[in-house]
């Protein structure tokens, strides 16, 4: 049987990085893309020669995504069994302090990044008995997040699009997948957050709330492929507000008025 082949952006650090990791470690041939070009150097040094190909592109760009999903599926022999939509960024702080630029920004990566990579993927995922797309949405996707909206907005978007997709799909042979986790400490949280003078990083510190281990979500990305849920909701923090939003929104809501984490 040929090796198995997954495409993941956002592939030099963090989640992208974790689960290229832990397929990798199954037997996968692993497809990393990212816009950082050093780190993509960096993150090779992970895997055995030849299980792994690297590819800087930036998820914005239809051209550069139909050129690195051709010469990947060209390497793994016509495979792509999973499409790992991973790629975005963070935006914090106040709505209306937010700079036109990285409201732009963070919506042509985050929304059109994901639909983009979504379509450049489908003839290949159709073409792999048994294959599936996974989205990268947030815990920010289950209620929007005071000091996030952007994120939130982003997110809340890739949530609906998958939900669709793995309707549309199914008749195709491809599951789709969104994955919804806590706050995970990578480098989207280094960035100051609009309007103050303390890092993503800190204000989650400072409102209380955990951490999901990279390993913790790069197994849960392993376990939905296949898996049967279209949500793949990971950590704490997630579960909780999950809950708290299909059974006690107004408590949340009263809890968001006024109070930023991001």
């Amino acid at each position: 049987m040929a090796t198995k082949a997954i495409f993941i952006t956002g592939g030099a650090s963090g989640i992208g990085l974790a689960v290229a990791k832990y397929f990798a470690a199954q037997g996968w041939r692993v497809g990393l893309a990212d816009v950082n070009a050093a780190g993509l150097e960096a993150a090779r040094a992970n895997f055995a020669e030849g299980m792994a190909d690297t590819y800087v592109m930036d998820v914005r760009d239809r051209d550069q995504w139909a050129a690195a999903l051709a010469a990947f599926v060209e390497a793994s022999g016509g495979r792509l069994d999973v499409m790992f939509n991973n790629a975005g960024i963070a935006v914090g702080g106040t709505f209306a302090e937010t700079p036109l630029p990285d409201m732009d920004r963070i919506l042509d990566i985050n929304i059109n990044g994901v639909i983009f990579g979504a379509y450049a993927a489908h003839r290949y995922l159709k073409a792999t008995p048994g294959s599936c797309l996974i989205n990268t949405a947030s815990a920010a996707s289950i209620y929007g997040t005071s000091g996030l909206a952007l994120y939130s907005a982003s997110k809340f978007a890739v949530r609906g699009f998958s939900e669709a997709l793995d309707g549309e799909w199914a008749g195709d042979g491809i599951k789709v997948r969104v994955l919804m986790p806590s706050f995970i400490d990578t480098p989207l949280l280094d960035a100051v957050a609009a309007g103050t003078n303390r890092t993503a990083r800190e204000n989650v510190q400072a409102a209380g709330l955990e951490f999901t281990p990279l390993e913790v979500v790069a197994k849960a990305v392993w376990d939905s492929v296949d898996g049967d849920k279209v949500h793949i909701i990971v950590g704490k923090t997630a579960k909780k507000l999950a809950f708290a939003a299909r059974w006690m929104p107004g408590a949340i809501r009263k809890q968001a008025r006024g109070r930023a984490i991001g």
